[in-house]
């Protein structure tokens, strides 16, 4: 579909007064060919994989922006799942590994790396064991490097004994940077159904289904949303509102194809996906709670939050799918606490909580994300968390995800401040009921029957 000025326009417009941005452009590499058993000698592979196949993302996606006047917020790289390239690897810790991936972002000032990651939805090799192993060493000792593990799936259920050892390695990468407000934990996240092609943090990684290298776009723009909500009557009934988010959506997928297709071409690499996910930031009218509100909500966490949620999500996908055959990744809208301002006066207010959450992810893009809790909270009760979210990723045949921040050394009612688009999250009560037998059991969560479509 041909992009028209009329589109130009109003996007301009959009970008001006709705902070619309490209969220992320995340060139996906892989990384197979780095594998060497000695663990020194891949981590160079790697290093040097990244620095010639990325060097001109950032200049490239600069030229882009001053070119059409688009902000793009984050500059990416997904790779490859790093427990599948370390396969051969004999040495036990793989931080190495982790190390060249941060100097590689620092050396081409890429914001985030992505693929520090295992799939172990239906067991652990030795190599996924290794790298779960390093994850808090790892992620304590880089700044830019992301980790996530999928440890269930709709096709394959849940790996108890792998919701326990991320439980108890959320913990210790907590415990690990507990001096800089667990900021391990932000960069960590358990995955239900993780899709291959996802171009935002910390979630992302090259698929194995995915070509050499790969240009995925993220696109956002809840303010635009809100805005054109504000402007609707208080008359205006529920069908009204899901067609002007639909009607939106389609107009920020369009902006967010124009830059996927130029990159693509400007980088001569394939075109993966674009996301068209409301993803907020702290700043002022980039909120999704907003939103929210501003179809009717009270506050959101209040009566009706999941309803408005689910409506907002569904007209969101509608009108992006409409406007690109490209869209995929997670598409949607998300709901991290600490990155949406409005999340966290609600938060702060008693009228979100922990509770709530988990049943606005049933119908949200992700799941439980940046929600900082109590950092005496115990491994059992975070198992508890764990599995009620993959539970509802595996039943509902979604991506759900747990990226949950224990604040070792401060309690309900404080705030963890970690500036930037990670915001500040406020530290929020969880119910201490957890069973330890449930805990640690172990075993398998077979797969439900609509996992059964063969």
């Amino acid at each position: 579909m041909q992009i028209t000025p009329q589109e130009v326009s109003e996007t301009l417009a959009m970008v001006a007064q709705q902070h619309l941005d490209i969220r992320t452009i995340t060139l996906g590499l892989s990384i197979r060919g780095c594998a060497h058993e000695n663990v020194e000698i891949c981590a160079q592979r790697i290093y040097d994989r990244l620095t010639t196949a990325a060097e001109r993302l950032v200049p490239i996606s600069d030229q882009l922006a001053r070119d059409y006047g688009i902000p793009i917020a984050n500059r990416r790289i997904s790779v490859t799942p790093i427990a599948e390239v370390c396969a051969a690897t004999t040495a036990m810790d793989l931080t190495p590994v982790a190390m060249a991936l941060d100097r590689a972002a620092a050396e081409l000032g890429i914001d985030f790396v992505g693929g520090f990651s295992a799939l172990v939805q239906k067991g652990v090799s030795t190599s996924d064991a290794k790298l779960i192993a390093s994850i808090p060493e790892a992620l304590a000792t880089t700044e830019r490097v992301c980790s996530s593990v999928n440890v269930a799936s709709t096709r394959a259920g849940i790996n108890m004994d792998a919701v326990l050892t991320m439980a108890e390695t959320i913990l210790a990468a907590a415990h690990r940077t507990a001096d800089h407000n667990s900021i391990a934990c932000a960069k960590l996240v358990v995955f239900a159904n993780a899709v291959e092609d996802n171009p935002f943090m910390a979630g992302a990684f090259h698929g194995s289904g995915e070509a050499e290298a790969v240009i995925n776009v993220g696109v956002s723009g809840p303010g635009v949303v809100r805005a054109v909500l504000a402007d609707l009557p208080d008359d205006a009934d529920i069908t009204q509102v899901s067609e002007a988010v639909k009607a939106t959506a389609f107009k920020i997928t369009r902006a967010g194809e124009l830059i996927a297709r130029e990159a693509s071409r400007r980088l001569g690499v394939q075109m993966g996906i674009l996301d068209l996910s409301l993803a907020p930031t702290p700043a002022a009218g980039d909120s999704v709670a907003r939103i929210l509100e501003a179809i009717g909500v009270g506050i959101c966490g209040g009566p009706g939050t999941t309803a408005a949620l689910a409506l907002l999500n569904d007209a969101i996908k509608k009108g992006g799918v409409m406007a690109s055959s490209s869209v995929g990744g997670l598409s949607g809208a998300f709901i991290p606490v600490s990155e949406d301002a409005g999340m966290i006066a609600a938060a702060e207010a008693g009228a979100l909580s922990l509770e709530k959450l988990e049943a606005m992810t049933s119908v949200c893009s992700v799941g439980l994300d940046m929600i900082a809790v109590p950092g005496d909270v115990d491994a059992e009760t975070v198992v508890g968390i764990i599995a009620d979210e993959m539970a509802i990723g595996v039943i509902n045949s979604k991506t759900t995800a747990v990226r949950l921040i224990p604040a070792i050394g401060h309690t309900v009612g404080e705030r963890l401040e970690f500036g930037g688009l990670l915001g500040s999250a406020p530290i929020m009560e969880v119910n201490r009921h957890a069973g330890f037998v449930f805990a640690h059991r172990g075993g398998h969560f077979p797969p439900p029957l609509n996992s059964l479509r063969n």
